[in-house]
């Protein structure tokens, strides 16, 4: 909720400065504009970064989901594979990106919306868990304390909380590039604050009814673990493709975006090194940056092999959350 207010804040200032400018595409050209040159390279440079960690972190998800299935293949293994794959797939036709994200996008849409309506109808039956316990709204408030684990804890939290919602800038940056911009961009801004009702709170207020979280661990997707938890095998099955797809679809605009971002860069600047990244492939995409950026999410699988993928999530998710903040 207290990020979810921040973000819905931040949106509508973002909105607010593109509606005046439209030709910008980012808010890092605002942070220059009023901020000065100096906080400007400042934010470009982190901005990339965050994205580069934000690929790492929805790599090692994706290696942790996936391994529910292959618990004997290694995980670092898949977290090659699949970023070899999407890397091939952000190396062709932008057209081609376009479809495969926009499929991966739907199936999680409609799955989130899926496992909230499936949720609202077991809290209203007071489905029975295998476990002992029932679906329903007292679950949410069961030996309800404040800050049950400490304060500490509780601020510790708030950078994952941010890297959860990491991206929602983008709809500033799309919408910069429809044929009205200034017509879009009000409905656009004013529909964040039901998507993170819906999408954010809604689907975790569903969550904690269905099951105490007391009994939600870090080994698997929670998502996956209510239904395990509800008696459900087969809808957690489902719920744990359907993680792995949401997992893939932001692997996939973190590879898109970071790529794009950092040609960016390397027009903007006089190194000679940089000067290598401005190649643009026939087919219009900034290849050496893309392959740049996604070699050094290569990072995420050497962090897998060497901590446990739970930790090794955690750390690059709150290094990620840190500098976003910032």
């Amino acid at each position: 909720l207290v990020v979810g207010l921040f973000f819905s804040v931040m949106m509508r200032a973002i909105g607010e400065m593109m509606y005046k400018d439209p030709s910008q595409h980012t808010f890092v050209a605002f942070i220059h504009q009023y901020l000065g040159a100096d906080f400007g390279k400042f934010a470009e440079w982190s901005y990339w970064m965050t994205l580069i960690l934000a690929g790492m972190a929805e790599l090692i998800a994706i290696a942790t989901y996936i391994r529910l299935w292959l618990p004997n293949v290694s995980a670092w293994l898949i977290e090659i594979l699949i970023l070899g794959t999407l890397s091939i797939i952000n190396l062709s036709i932008v057209r081609f990106f376009g479809k495969t994200e926009s499929m991966l996008s739907i199936i999680k849409i409609i799955a989130i919306i899926a496992l909230i309506l499936v949720g609202i109808w077991m809290i209203a039956v007071h489905h029975k868990n295998p476990v002992g316990t029932s679906a329903g709204l007292g679950n949410v408030t069961k030996d309800y304390t404040a800050f049950p684990h400490g304060f500490r804890e509780f601020l510790n939290a708030f950078p994952m909380v941010f890297f959860s919602f990491e991206g929602m800038e983008f709809i500033g940056i799309t919408t910069a590039e429809t044929k009205n911009p200034r017509q879009v961009l009000p409905l656009a801004v004013k529909q964040v604050v039901f998507r993170i009702l819906i999408f954010y709170i809604g689907a975790l207020f569903v969550i904690m009814a269905i099951t105490p979280w007391q009994q939600i661990s870090q080994s698997s997707s929670p998502f996956v673990q209510v239904f395990q938890i509800a008696g459900m095998p087969a809808a957690s099955q489902i719920i744990n493709f359907v993680v792995i797809v949401a997992a893939t679809s932001a692997l996939n605009s973190a590879i898109f975006s970071s790529g794009r971002h950092l040609y960016q860069l390397a027009v903007e600047s006089d190194s000679k090194f940089l000067s290598k990244l401005r190649h643009v492939s026939k087919s219009g995409i900034p290849s050496y940056a893309v392959l740049f950026s996604a070699c050094l999410m290569l990072f995420g699988p050497v962090l897998s092999a060497f901590k446990a993928l739970s930790a090794a999530f955690s750390l690059v998710a709150s290094i990620c959350g840190d500098i976003y903040i910032l």
